[in-house]
């Protein structure tokens, strides 16, 4: 197998693999009513200061009505609240419960894991390089276009 079949197969079961394992590791008997989509939600509106569904959409690539379908859940699961702008009534921010918040630790948990785990086997240089290759990788996907 020549290097651009291996790179092709590492990735393809990579992406499998970390969407497989992410599931199990963050979906655990206390997180049991969230789903991975949930959770990366959850990760976008942060425990920073409460964001619009704009900006929320935006930073998860995904129209305001797909969003607004997978908010609605989490408000009704008592992860996320809304709550209306005094200055513009028609402004809507979404912040975390106290329930979002523990969530987003738990999630920020598993992927502080992942990234020790890999650097632990590096060298400074092979970070680096991994770095470079992971940027490059992130670049074509954001500039993708079907």
């Amino acid at each position: 197998m020549d290097n651009y079949e291996t790179f092709n197969e590492v990735l393809v079961r990579l992406f499998r693999d970390i969407m497989d394992i992410e599931q199990k590791a963050i979906i655990t008997p206390e997180f049991r009513n969230i789903t991975n989509n949930d959770m990366h939600v959850i990760e976008a509106i942060g425990i920073g200061a409460p964001k619009n569904m704009s900006a929320i959409a935006r930073e998860l690539s995904v129209t305001v009505g797909t969003l607004t379908i997978a908010m609605n859940s989490l408000v009704k699961k008592g992860y996320t609240e809304r709550e209306r702008s005094e200055k513009d009534r028609r402004i809507v921010y979404i912040h975390l419960t106290g329930k979002g918040r523990q969530a987003f630790h738990h999630h920020a948990k598993f992927h502080e894991q992942m990234t020790d785990a890999v650097m632990a086997e590096l060298g400074e240089e092979e970070v680096q390089v991994l770095g470079k290759t992971l940027k490059a990788l992130t670049d074509f996907f954001r500039s993708y276009k079907k």
